[in-house]
């Protein structure tokens, strides 16, 4: 944010551009040969970013692609993921994207869901074939009506990412102009599913003008700018690798530099070879590079701006990167998808015990307050739920009215359960997550989802799953299992199961096998016992 521009005369990015490819078309326009992407030995301008995304967006017209079809996209960060969302909405469609660490039958279970009607997936990231785990899945897939491989083999019934842009030869410039003006500021521009505190993953349902107004604004408390070098770790199918990290980036002009893996060692020598002015990320990172055998300041002394949250942040890593790295705007945040990633943040010029302690205040055009059971409001520095309003509240979720109302009250109020305070100057800080919720090197972990996916083992009768502190990721899963009658499962025997079922971050890193789970009179696992089982057996 420039100097002496007021949050009340920030640009609205729903009301400068309305979709996201007029943002596309605008920074085209203003930043020209300005770099856009940067991936390895390729480089986009912004020029040559907007021909990509209208050769794409052709593709999905020649491949029968109709306003509001969703498209589903399960890829790392790399300059294609950028070029296919952006193409997808141009032609009028509504992005799904997919966590990269799913499985087979996680990735199904979301396609089938959406009825996404095309996958753009990579093969060989870490190792895993990704179209020969949906098909393993053996999960009817009706809708799905073709897989595009944007990197690696091609095999089967996919076909290859310039075979596909291929299929838009035909259509004439003018058919995809005339779907970006057909797109409005409220049709609907991603379905980003989370599992909630219920299991089975919901579709959250966003707006180009939600996401346009919270990314810009992101992007404006923060003072990102044209001349940022912004290395986007945060994983793309996340909200905020995807909103502020790509979008915000083009409403700012900033050059983006997709990360696809969370290595520290990587992270510090990109750092280095391209002088990165700009890093977000859970605190682990910055903990993990401040500590490590390889730390130099001078190598990194061109971070500028750091954005973090998701777990604890130590006031002295604050002071460290301050003092040792020299950054000059270190920024707390808090936000859940179903407000479009975005809620409140820090801003530049709090001290240090604010930013450790809190997640900032409110965003523009965004309410935040505190209650008690009762529904009344909280007095400072009372614990209650968090509650929010605004315009970045999301639609629903996707064909489930009734978990939709439970969710957002009439009024538009929304209920994030999570618990926290906020003091006089409407600071908030979190107190405690989402019932059993725990986040895992920046991820959130849903016991509910994963103790349903544990029972689909035939060893296991009872699951229940507790987060635990742990110095690097920030908490881990621990899972006590009851056998089934007449087997004696190995715990690590159960670990590599886990670990190929299921996203490594839900897996969980122990397993305790007990012969009953301790619960209440009326029969609810008691998980505060469990946690403190679990704590004392991992130390």
């Amino acid at each position: 944010m420039g100097a002496g521009v007021s949050e009340a005369d920030l640009i609205r990015g729903d009301l400068e551009w309305g979709t996201t490819p007029m943002l596309v078309r605008s920074a085209a326009q203003t930043y020209g040969d300005h770099p856009a992407i940067v991936d390895a030995d390729i480089t986009l301008s912004y020029a040559e970013l907007h021909q990509k995304v209208a050769e794409a967006a052709r593709a999905f017209i020649g491949a029968g692609i109709e306003p509001g079809d969703r498209v589903a996209i399960w890829a790392p960060n790399i300059w294609e993921w950028p070029v296919a969302a952006l193409g997808l909405h141009s032609a009028g469609a509504v992005l799904v994207p997919l966590n990269t660490r799913y499985k087979g039958t996680e990735a199904a279970y979301i396609l089938s869901a959406s009825r996404a009607r095309i996958l753009l997936t990579v093969e060989g990231f870490l190792g895993n074939d990704y179209v020969s785990m949906l098909r393993a899945a053996e999960v009817d897939l009706a809708h799905l009506e073709r897989i595009v491989v944007l990197r690696g083999d091609v095999s089967g019934e996919a076909m290859s990412f310039d075979e596909f842009v291929a299929l838009g030869a035909d259509i004439a410039q003018d058919a995809a102009e005339e779907r970006v003006a057909a797109l409005r500021p409220d049709d609907l521009c991603d379905l980003l599913f989370t599992s909630g505190t219920t299991g089975a993953p919901k579709g959250v349902m966003c707006t180009h003008a939600q996401t346009l107004r919270a990314s810009c604004d992101w992007g404006s408390v923060g003072g990102l700018r044209s001349d940022d070098r912004y290395l986007v770790v945060n994983p793309f199918f996340h909200s905020f690798g995807y909103k502020a990290g790509i979008i915000a980036s083009l409403c700012k002009g900033a050059t983006i530099y997709p990360e696809p893996v969370f290595d520290v060692p990587r992270i510090m020598a990109a750092i280095e070879r391209h002088r990165i002015t700009t890093l977000p990320g859970p605190p682990t990172i910055y903990q993990t590079m401040l500590n490590h055998p390889d730390f130099d300041p001078a190598r990194l002394s061109s971070l500028r701006l750091i954005v973090t949250g998701a777990a604890a942040v130590p006031v002295q890593m604050i002071q460290a990167l301050r003092d040792q790295l020299g950054v000059e705007t270190i920024l707390t945040a808090y936000g859940l998808t179903e407000v479009t990633g975005f809620a409140s943040s820090c801003r530049p010029g709090d001290d240090p015990e604010t930013i450790s302690n809190f997640s900032g205040r409110a965003y523009p055009g965004v309410e935040l307050e505190t209650r008690r059971d009762d529904g009344t409001r909280c007095d400072p520095m009372e614990p209650g739920e968090i509650m929010v309003r605004g315009y970045n509240v999301t639609q629903g979720y996707f064909e489930d009215p009734a978990k939709t109302a439970e969710t957002i009250e009439p009024d538009g109020w929304l209920h994030t359960g999570d618990i926290g305070v906020m003091d006089e100057r409407g600071y908030l800080r979190i107190t405690d997550r989402k019932k059993d919720m725990f986040i895992v090197g920046g991820f959130n972990v849903y016991p509910v989802e994963v103790e349903g996916l544990l029972l689909d083992h035939r060893d296991i009768a009872q699951a229940a799953v507790v987060g635990v502190p742990d110095d690097r990721m920030g908490e881990v899963g621990v899972a006590f299992v009851v056998p089934t009658v007449g087997t004696a499962p190995d715990p690590e025997g159960l670990r590599a199961w886990a670990r190929e079922h299921m996203a490594n971050f839900k897996a969980p890193v122990r397993f305790i096998v007990v012969d009953a789970l301790p619960t209440n009179p009326s029969g609810k696992v008691l998980k505060y016992e469990l946690r403190d089982r679990a704590a004392a057996e991992m130390n």
